[in-house]
């Protein structure tokens, strides 16, 4: 699987967390330790106007019409329009037409990852299959959604990432995607949030940071005996389970962790993200994109595009490097992916 076109859409409006401070939206203390820099902000731009710029961007820096798709899968984390619509129909309507089979994916910050599992198994299937369509896309400009008070550690930034799939030579090569469920786990994204009537539904708004507190707090209290509690059993499953991931997808791609070049994971605090994801790798800080991500925050399921875009366009990834992609999402979801740099794209020429 090659990837032979990609394309971003990032707002011009980057709001730093001093900025914020000031209006009262961003607490100062938090600026120190967390040590955020900003994040990306849409205003009234759609989702899904932002991912159709980052798809006819994709195309064009392939050169593939986009009717030539045989599969369009749209990521997203939050409402992307009317209740019930389905943004991924806008797209056909707009670029690949309706004879392209579409459908959403739901899967958090994983989306992406599961976008390129589902889309690489759909075009083996069949010979005649020749690429596919990945969106991801959000706007969290909305009411019931605060952007500075999503959980500790983060920020929402708005921004979209679509990348065409292909089996055709592309300037990188997808040499492996791995996924595992720490089912166990669920209830961290859940917290003491009641199942009926869904939250949303009756205005309440989205605070993974208190919904994984009051998580955390139930799993801490131990069962007679001292024994640790099956809460506590899950969550330590979780930080055990990456390292697996990883590794899975590495041996799949046929390479070590010496052979990473740069390692592309959510966009959050440089705490989490060195000691959930460069430590256990064994990593310096360096070789992680934290630098960038910390000035646009965690842009829901396009973080690591983002990333690979702003890498290319730097110079900092060149032909023969390799980067590695992880993300961890609702379910536990643990994603890893491996991708191999043959070209400079295009527009990074």
């Amino acid at each position: 699987m090659f990837i032979s076109g990609l394309g971003v859409y990032l707002p011009s409006t980057l709001v730093s967390v001093e900025s914020a401070v000031e209006q009262g939206l961003y607490e100062e203390l938090e600026v120190e330790l967390h040590q955020l820099g900003g994040a990306a902000v849409a205003g009234d731009v759609p989702a899904p106007e932002m991912a159709l710029s980052a798809a006819r961007d994709a195309f064009k820096s392939c050169g593939r019409h986009p009717s030539e798709v045989d599969l369009l899968l749209y990521a997203s984390t939050w409402h992307s329009g009317p209740e019930g619509w389905l943004p991924h129909s806008y797209l056909q309507r707009h670029l690949v037409g309706g004879d392209v089979p579409a459908t959403g994916i739901r899967q958090g910050c994983n989306g992406m990852f599961s976008a390129l599992e589902l889309a690489a198994s759909y075009l083996l299937a069949v010979p005649e299959r020749q690429a596919a369509l990945l969106v991801a896309s959000d706007n969290y400009g909305t009411p019931m959604m605060d952007r500075w008070h999503i959980s500790s550690g983060y920020v929402g930034g708005d921004a979209a990432t679509a990348l065409v799939l292909s089996k055709e030579q592309g300037f990188a090569q997808v040499l492996s995607v791995h996924s595992a469920t720490v089912a166990e786990a669920e209830v961290l994204h859940r917290g003491a949030t009641p199942l009926f009537p869904p939250s949303i539904t009756v205005g309440d708004g989205v605070n993974f940071g208190a919904r994984s507190s009051e998580a955390r707090r139930k799993a801490a209290v131990r069962p007679t005996g001292g024994k640790p509690s099956p809460g506590m059993i899950a969550m330590a499953k979780v930080q055990e389970r990456q390292p697996e991931v990883v590794q899975q997808a590495l041996d799949e791609a046929g390479v070590t962790i010496g052979d990473i070049t740069r390692v592309a994971y959510m966009s959050c605090s440089r705490e989490i993200v060195e000691q959930r994801c460069m430590v256990p790798l064994g990593l310096p800080m360096e070789k992680s994109t934290w630098d960038y991500g910390r000035t646009i925050g965690h842009c829901g399921a396009s973080d690591q595009l983002l990333a690979l875009d702003h890498l290319l366009s730097t110079g900092e990834l060149q032909p023969g490097d390799h980067l590695l992609m992880l993300a961890n999402g609702p379910g536990v979801v643990i994603s890893a992916a491996v991708v191999k740099i043959l070209d400079t794209p295009p527009q990074h020429a």
